[in-house]
């Protein structure tokens, strides 16, 4: 039974992405600054397929939701 509480690692993974701590800072690192005026799931970093869970998770404010707000303030340097 899904929980509902997942953290960065959680999201990462679920992106398909290597979701370690160091991991998910070097893609930070790799991919900020990203400029305020670009939605996330916009980002040139993210597949078809990861910016369109992007995008249907936070239009559902699904439990993903959160995760992803923190991580477009990381990628953005807020």
């Amino acid at each position: 039974m899904d929980t509902g509480i997942h953290t960065l690692n959680d999201l990462f993974a679920q992106l398909g992405l290597p979701n370690s701590d160091a991991e998910i800072n070097d893609f930070i690192r790799a991919h900020a600054p990203l400029p305020d005026f670009v939605k996330l799931a916009d980002a040139p970093c993210w597949t078809p397929s990861q910016a369109t869970f992007l995008r249907e998770e936070l239009a559902e404010d699904a439990d993903w939701a959160e995760l992803i707000d923190q991580l477009s303030a990381a990628l953005r340097g807020h």
